[in-house]
């Protein structure tokens, strides 16, 4: 029995040939989902962001088989699973994947929404005067659920109504009532769920962080570290200084409890710790300072044994 190789038309050689060009060339490699994403707005996302990325949208099949076929070179396998789950993509660029991922976040807009589609969020109409004069929507307000009277000749919304719970259907009367309230809850844009650069793949919960906030989060934890490596009485670069000034003063505190002079102390190095102890003073880390600051600690620890035994 004969067998036959399905036949590959030549267009989908060509689109699978420029897919690998493209994979092979760029060094970040993103993948967006375009579910629910209009053909419109997809066309204008592209033209704003042309400076800063290529994006190329094919069939999955094709986007697997360029993958598979450059494997060799670069392994992209791992977006794959990706792929899979959404209706994707190709995002290619040379730019650092996180700034790119924000360019991307600061190009989405938002739409009204439509009936059947699902709840981004709570979505809820506070009370307060609204622009309608007095009239039938009243009673198209009450059909939506939305407790509304007549105060000084303005419709007023009473109190607050949710009109759809996140992760649920919006209806057809609270998708209307939206569009009138000039409330679109609905945010279209590119959905980007996995960058890969030098092999590293990041998912969007890890993409998705404001600088502002990790620059927080990284002097955040540098203080944190110091602040253990001092409790410890590790010596680094950045813990010396403090180790210096709080040896310096603890063995102080502890000689006027025992009544020891502390003169036995050369006065450079005396002169060199009160310095170091300066909170706007900048040290850099050197043996010599370490050989000093464990000195200073030792004797610290030979007059807490001292007090310990009176």
């Amino acid at each position: 029995m004969n067998k036959h190789k399905a036949h590959v038309s030549e267009k989908k050689k060509i689109e699978v040939s420029y897919l690998k060009e493209l994979l092979q060339k760029n060094k970040v490699v993103l993948i967006a989902d375009l579910t629910s994403l209009p053909a419109a707005q997809l066309q204008s996302i592209k033209t704003k962001l042309k400076k800063d990325l290529k994006i190329r949208v094919t069939k999955k099949r094709l986007l697997k088989i360029a993958i598979e076929d450059i494997k060799q070179q670069r392994d992209l396998t791992s977006l794959i699973p990706y792929i899979d789950k959404t209706m994707p993509a190709l995002l290619v660029t040379d730019k650092d994947p996180f700034s790119i991922y924000t360019t991307i976040k600061r190009s989405k807009s938002f739409v009204a929404a439509k009936p059947g589609q699902i709840a981004p969020s709570e979505l809820a109409v506070e009370p307060g005067p609204t622009n309608f004069p007095p009239g039938p929507i009243i009673g198209e307000l009450g059909q939506a659920g939305i407790i509304a009277a007549v105060e000084a000749g303005k419709v007023v919304i009473k109190r607050r109504s949710i009109l759809a719970k996140v992760g649920e259907p919006i209806s057809t009367k609270a998708a209307g009532m939206l569009a009138k309230l000039g409330v679109q809850p609905i945010e279209i844009g590119l959905n980007v769920v996995v960058a890969l650069e030098d092999g590293i793949v990041y998912g969007k919960e890890v993409l998705d962080v404001d600088p502002e906030t990790y620059i927080k989060n990284l002097l955040q934890a540098h203080y944190e570290a110091v602040s253990l490596a001092v409790g410890v009485s590790y010596i680094t670069k950045d813990s010396v200084r403090v180790l210096l000034s709080k040896a310096y003063r603890e063995v102080l505190g502890m000689s006027k409890n025992l009544n020891i002079e502390v003169n036995t102390e050369p006065e450079d190095i005396k002169s060199e710790i009160k310095e170091k102890s300066k909170g706007n003073v900048q040290t850099a880390y050197s043996e010599e300072d370490a050989k000093k600051a464990q000195e200073v600690l030792n004797r610290l620890k030979e007059y807490d044994i001292k007090k310990k035994s009176v």
